[in-house]
């Protein structure tokens, strides 16, 4: 019951009639471009979080060193 080869070629001709090569080469790298931009945002997410994770173990050495130096005085 899925798409045989021939109604696939017969659709891709018409897409291609109707929207022509070049707009549809714009299109291929608009989206391309668009992955990339998504695919780099992820990888900034995660590199984010890891300098959160190291922002908090700051966090906890100064409010140690401050407590610290309560005692002290």
């Amino acid at each position: 019951m899925g798409i045989s080869v021939t109604q696939l070629v017969i659709v891709l001709v018409i897409v291609l009639v109707l929207f022509g090569t070049k707009r549809l080469r714009n299109m291929g790298g608009d989206l391309g471009g668009a992955i990339k931009g998504f695919r780099s945002a992820m990888k900034e997410g995660e590199g984010d979080k890891n300098l959160s994770d190291k922002d908090d173990d700051v966090i906890d050495a100064e409010v140690i060193n401050k407590q610290q130096e309560k005692d002290k005085a």
